[in-house]
């Protein structure tokens, strides 16, 4: 689906009622000097990017990057870049996830250079670059996407004569089987924040819009409804495994057979990796399971983009330093070895780095699997306003009902209203 103009300049005129009138001094370190080369600095954490910043300096002798590392944004940089775009001291470049851009632009922490990034629209992929535009107004360039797929222990599947499920019905039929064949045998594991928002993402199950130029907030739609009580049945049968993603329980459960699916993002490849070396061999990539059959629409979870912060007095450069990241293969082959990125760009989809096959995953060349979905990622979702503190309200809910302590329809109702409470707070507008 296709962000529509209109809808895109009501997120505008939301985003402008939450805004400053004060605007930040540049950094003294981000400047375009009398000789004509640019001097700019970049906040970011994933790994790669001190190197590729040495790529950039190679061959752009009018363009001096600064790379300095912070702590991941969640774990303290986004409110590091936050207290420096109010000091008026913020670098001109920040890595900032798709999910926090509209909670910057809310703040004013966010330089449009729509002048300069415009022409290069097509050269990202839909969705995005509708993640790093608002209306007419470009805040960065997209890096990378986080497609959703079906990681499978294979072996598992085999031994009970099951074929990858399709469907979300096979997907439940497939997930008695598994259960059946042994009572720590589960299909899955609980999903929280971003990647269950990957999971309402693919059924259109938005979150957030805008009605008459104020936010329109639907965490407990129908549509969002109809994603909680599918997974809540699952949860009721004692179809789901009760650890938690990222514990060690779950790397264990990964490594043994005990758990047998995750549906997550590309990026999900290297964190199984990681985790549940005994898994080496055993799993497989298939294609997000849909709600209709024949459909072919998929989520997303993650990704990010190279963001102009406010008060960049070099944004020309900025922004050819952000494409360059995003869009040169050498460069961007590194960081698919380094960080396990999957690029936004159009034409870096056939990398070498992408083409190769996987020994963990059975020698499958997993990516093709990615490739097939990423051109139908669900490019109309819109992340909210202050997307920090509704994941931790979510998580909340989603935590307890997991864990038979509620439901996950009460968690969507809980964070709906917690989070109209606060915008409100704030003094957003909020649609009725």
């Amino acid at each position: 689906m296709k962000r529509s103009i209109s809808r895109s300049a009501g997120i505008i005129g939301a985003l402008a009622l939450a805004l400053t009138a004060t605007a930040c001094a540049g950094s003294d370190s981000d400047t375009s000097s009398s000789s004509g080369k640019a001097s700019i600095t970049f906040w970011g954490w994933a790994p790669g990017y001190d190197d590729a910043v040495k790529a950039f300096n190679r061959s752009h002798p009018d363009i001096e990057v600064t790379y300095q590392s912070v702590q991941p944004g969640a774990k303290g940089g986004y409110q590091k870049m936050l207290n420096a775009v109010t000091a008026g001291n913020a670098p001109c470049l920040a890595q900032v996830g798709y999910e926090t851009l509209p909670s910057f632009a809310a703040q004013g922490a966010l330089q449009d250079v729509a002048e300069y990034a415009s022409p290069a629209k097509d050269d990202f992929q839909e969705a995005a670059w509708a993640s790093v535009t608002l209306g007419d107004q470009v805040y960065g360039a997209p890096v990378d996407t986080g497609p959703m797929v079906m990681f499978y222990n294979k072996e598992v599947f085999d031994s009970l004569d099951l074929a990858p499920p399709a469907t979300w019905a096979e997907y439940e039929k497939a997930a008695r089987k598994i259960h059946a064949s042994g009572p720590r045998r589960f299909i899955s594991s609980p999903y929280l924040d971003y990647d269950y928002a990957g999971l309402a993402w693919q059924a259109d199950a938005g979150w957030f819009g805008v009605k008459d130029d104020a936010w329109q907030v639907t965490i407990d739609s129908q549509a969002n409804r109809k994603v909680a009580d599918y997974w809540q049945g699952l949860v009721d049968e004692g179809l789901v495994s009760g650890a938690p993603m990222y514990d060690q329980a779950w790397y264990t459960g990964l490594g043994n057979g005990d758990i047998a699916t995750v549906v997550g993002a590309v990026w999900q490849a290297g964190v199984i990796k990681g985790g549940a070396a005994k898994g080496s061999g055993k799993w497989a990539v298939a294609p997000m399971p849909q709600w209709t059959e024949g459909g072919d629409q998929v989520g997303n979870a993650g990704g990010s983009a190279t963001a102009i912060l406010d008060g960049c007095d070099a944004p020309e450069a900025a922004w050819e330093f952000a494409h360059w990241l995003s869009t040169d293969r050498k460069a961007f082959g590194a960081l698919v070895d380094e960080a396990g990125l999957y690029p936004a760009a159009k034409d870096l989809l056939d990398l070498p780095q992408l083409e190769a096959g996987d020994a963990y995953f059975g020698g499958q060349k997993i990516y093709d699997v990615v490739a097939q979905a990423s051109p139908h990622v669900n490019s109309s979702w819109t992340w909210g306003p202050l997307m920090t503190r509704t994941a931790a309200d979510l998580n909340d809910g989603l935590g307890k009902a997991w864990a038979g302590k509620g439901t996950l329809t009460g968690a969507l109702e809980a964070t709906q209203r917690a989070t109209v409470n606060e915008m409100r707070k704030q003094g957003l507008e909020v649609a009725e």
